[in-house]
């Protein structure tokens, strides 16, 4: 299981949140509950590092937020992606497969070996 304590890559827990909220609304529990299902109970998303990410990405304009009930009828800031957070998306998304190959490519080496460059 991988806690999100501020040890993951810098940016993961951003794509997380805004892959999470490319569906549509949700308040921060329902966010790090979606993270928790999808990825299997592998990645648990911590209050603390949520709410800072969340926060810091509505201030870059990613997101925009607005107060609600939850199912539970219990006030809940709900979170939901501006134009700019859907790019913002996409890029985060190209970037991180960028970066995943990579490191693939890296921890399935078979050889000790530097390439040789021509």
């Amino acid at each position: 299981m991988i806690e999100t304590d501020g040890g993951l890559l810098k940016g993961t827990l951003d794509v997380l949140i805004l892959k999470a909220l490319s569906w549509g609304p949700r308040h921060g529990y329902a966010i790090a509950e979606w993270v928790k299902a999808i990825t299997e109970a592998e990645v648990l998303v911590e209050e603390g590092p949520l709410y800072t990410a969340l926060h810091r990405l509505e201030r870059k304009g990613w997101l925009t937020a607005e107060w609600g009930y939850s199912d539970n009828n219990r006030k809940a800031k709900y979170y939901e992606l501006s134009r700019t957070g859907r790019s913002a998306l996409r890029a985060e998304v190209s970037s991180f497969r960028r970066y995943v190959q990579a490191m693939t490519k890296a921890i399935e080496a078979t050889t000790p070996g530097i390439p040789e460059v021509a």
